[in-house]
């Protein structure tokens, strides 16, 4: 007859093991990221086999756009390694706006308003500031953060001072931004209804070097500026008292200002540092990506991309970085997916699926806790069965 000690023993490390795996997963951010995303790409392959495609032409098209290597003509091409790192850019740095804000307690839905008045303002500048080399590049980023900066911390000061929520400030703000910006270049001579006069050489972001290396790419200096912006969110949120504030204020503002953090202030700032972050990606594209100013008839859903990319990542520098290459990775595919019969509304589906299951990561915290409740209360009346 077994011991019915051991036996319960047993049972308790089986439990206290599914207790601790239970809890590692629901408090570690790269576990759960890891899982959205390994269920969206399921998710994904389902759908394909429901459809009657082959979902290998979907993972066939990702593994060309990361390597280059083309797996049906056994090729390969550092082109696309450089559009993949072209479409990650903008993502990247939208994801920092959102990221930068929800640190601090806010919601800022606002990145695609930012990002278009940024945009708007590099390419003013870019058309109209003396040509100066070296000058007019850095004038026209450095106005792009600015004007983004004003954009985001409008809505800060609004909501510091007289409590207006920022999620309606900053949707509205999106509007008034892309019909400003409509307004602005389509008055500039030689513009038509979808694009300006080409933007100077001396203005332009493109590098011949990051060119050459991937084939001919319009991979530009874009790639320096996020590496940059990605190292300054870490520097400013881990390490340093501005940062620190920021945080205090985001997790109970209350007590923040008790502890004598400046809340009003911080809020504000925190919008303005934001709005720069997805001012940074209007140049970026504008100046790098394209050799004329545009003219937007619509969004390009940079910022709203970018809310997805900072959930994944979970507001954090290195996952942000990640899920940023990933979305991008996914963006990038679509036209290869195309010529594979994979329809390229997959990637959306994906990239939807990552938020679905960041906003069930609640449902499964409660979930474990129940589980771990439970699971506790069996222990203890088997122990005193035994005893």
């Amino acid at each position: 007859m077994p011991d019915k000690s051991k036996t319960v023993k047993a049972s308790g490390l089986i439990n206290a093991l599914g207790n601790r795996a239970l809890e590692l997963f629901t408090t570690s951010n790269g576990l759960i990221s890891t899982a959205v995303i390994v269920l969206g790409f399921l998710t994904a392959t389902l759908i394909i086999l429901v459809i009657g495609r082959n979902p290998s032409g979907m993972y066939q098209a990702i593994l060309q756009v990361v390597s280059g290597f083309d797996s049906r003509r056994g090729t390969w091409n550092t082109r696309y390694i450089g559009e993949w790192l072209v479409s990650s850019i903008p993502l990247i740095l939208c994801a920092l706006s959102f990221a930068f804000a929800a640190r601090a307690g806010l919601f800022n839905i606002g990145s695609e308003g930012q990002y278009i008045a940024g945009l708007t303002a590099a390419q003013v500048i870019a058309l109209f500031f003396p040509p100066v080399p070296v000058l007019h590049w850095i004038a026209a980023v450095l106005g792009a953060m600015a004007v983004g900066a004003a954009w985001g911390g409008i809505v800060g000061f609004f909501k510091a001072r007289f409590k207006v929520s920022e999620v309606v400030a900053t949707i509205m703000m999106n509007y008034i931004a892309l019909y400003v910006h409509r307004l602005i270049t389509m008055k500039i001579p030689g513009s038509n209804t979808f694009k300006t006069p080409d933007i100077p050489v001396t203005a332009s972001l493109s590098s011949s070097m990051l060119s050459s290396l991937t084939n001919g790419s319009r991979l530009n200096y874009g790639l320096w500026f996020t590496i940059a912006a990605i190292l300054l969110y870490w520097l400013i949120m881990e390490k340093t008292t501005l940062g620190y504030s920021l945080r205090a204020a985001g997790f109970n503002r209350d007590a923040a200002f008790y502890a004598g953090v400046r809340v009003n202030t911080s809020l504000t700032l925190a919008m303005a540092i934001s709005g720069a972050f997805a001012g940074l990606a209007g140049a970026s594209v504008s100046l790098g990506v394209f050799t004329h100013g545009r003219v937007l008839a619509s969004f390009d859903n940079y910022g709203f991309d970018g809310i997805a990319v900072a959930l994944g990542g979970s507001c954090t520098a290195v996952g942000i970085a990640l899920v940023g290459l990933l979305f991008g990775m996914l963006k990038s595919a679509q036209p290869l997916m195309q010529s594979r019969q994979i329809p390229r509304e997959i990637t959306s589906i994906i990239m939807g699926l990552v938020v679905v299951f960041i906003a069930l990561r609640a449902g499964i915290q409660l979930f474990a806790e129940w589980r771990m409740k439970k699971n506790a209360g069996r222990q203890t009346s088997e122990s005193e069965d035994v005893s």
